[in-house]
């Protein structure tokens, strides 16, 4: 188990402070003939309230109720069973199955369980001193872990499925039931931990991932000076949506998309589209025309671009919020190595969220 420093040290101090408070008070209720005012077994019950007190095996009920409960079975067994060592094994035996019965099972009251039925003490004794020091340890360990900032009593609040996690509450169940031993941990607090690991695995993985390694390289360009009609005719031919508009030293000086020749010949008015396309991309053969003939007139100058050593997930708003279907990636002297299309996009997203 790693735990850091700090939270050691309060584990220690509580532990002190709980058995401190615990034998004081003990000691001023019982009588000045009592054979004991504290019992061993609250050592241990100490260690799971200050230093696990998430566990379920630590909360009040389990130490109140399995501690107590324990011990009267003990006593019982020691009135019952003449010999020690049948008495100590009964007790220890009964007392698992009332702790798990009544759902407060708790490790030190096997202990308590045992002390009673080798001890020979009659019932009295899992009142005072057993359950009056459950009852003070439960309440030290409510009062300090509360003041140290921790969760105590802990009820496991349910986690909210996260966006995009593989496995759901019926899954978690499964595997519990398949794994079929208890655990010394609440089913919620497991799920969340689950999602949490399963959010930093999939963060480091995705999070590795720079425009270089899921971009198409060698993407198709075009120049300002290219026609439309041959920009729209690579765009048919290669199946894109989109080509990066390019100088002659392949910086990027802006983007042609379909949604720009689709604009230009009257996008809103549908009627006679195909028509009004066909003429926006037919060439006047005129020096000076009033309608557009290369792609510098109608390409988007303001274009977003990335660069080839930039996270992949910095792209995520661009493409979720933005709309972007394709960002164009430079190297660092800004000339087009590649593209990053909404497809490299998810294919990036299933690479990382992919097991193994």
């Amino acid at each position: 188990m790693r735990v850091d420093g700090r939270e050691r040290l309060r584990s220690v101090a509580g532990g002190f402070i709980g058995i401190l408070i615990t034998g004081l008070v003990s000691r001023g209720a019982g009588s000045t003939g009592a054979a004991a005012w504290l019992v061993a077994p609250m050592g241990a019950s100490a260690v799971l309230v200050f230093a696990v007190p998430a566990s379920p095996l630590a909360q009040p009920w389990s130490v109140v109720g399995g501690n107590t409960l324990s011990a009267l079975v003990g006593a019982a067994c020691a009135m019952a069973i003449p010999d020690p060592a049948w008495a100590g094994a009964a007790a220890v035996a009964l007392a698992i199955g009332l702790m798990f019965q009544l759902r407060c099972l708790h490790p030190p009251g096997g202990a308590a369980a045992l002390l009673c039925a080798l001890g020979g003490v009659g019932l009295k004794f899992a009142l005072f001193p057993v359950a009056l020091n459950a009852v003070l340890l439960a309440l030290a360990g409510v009062a300090y872990n509360r003041l140290a900032g921790r969760r105590y009593p802990h009820t496991g609040a349910a986690p909210a499925p996260a966006a995009g996690s593989r496995f759901s509450a019926a899954d978690l169940d499964a595997a519990l039931a398949h794994y079929n031993q208890v655990l010394d941990v609440s089913r919620d607090d497991l799920g969340e931990l689950l999602e949490h690991a399963e959010a930093a695995a999939y963060e480091r993985r995705f999070g590795e991932l720079r425009c270089a390694d899921v971009m198409t390289r060698k993407p198709l360009a075009v120049q300002s000076g290219t026609l439309l009609q041959q920009a729209w005719d690579l765009m048919l031919a290669r199946q894109v949506k989109a080509l990066p508009v390019i100088d002659p030293s392949r910086r990027v000086v802006g983007i042609v998309t379909r949604a720009d020749f689709l604009r230009h010949a009257g996008l809103p008015r549908r009627e006679g589209l195909a028509d009004r396309l066909r003429a926006l991309l037919r060439p006047s053969g005129l020096p000076h025309a009033d309608k557009p003939e290369v792609v510098g007139q109608i390409m988007t100058r303001a274009v977003r671009v990335a660069s080839a050593g930039r996270r992949v997930s910095e792209l995520v708003p661009v493409f979720s919020d933005d709309g972007h279907h394709h960002i164009p990636v430079i190297d660092k002297d800004r000339r087009l190595v590649g593209v990053i299309t909404q497809s490299d996009f998810v294919r990036a997203l299933y690479r990382a969220a992919a097991p193994g």
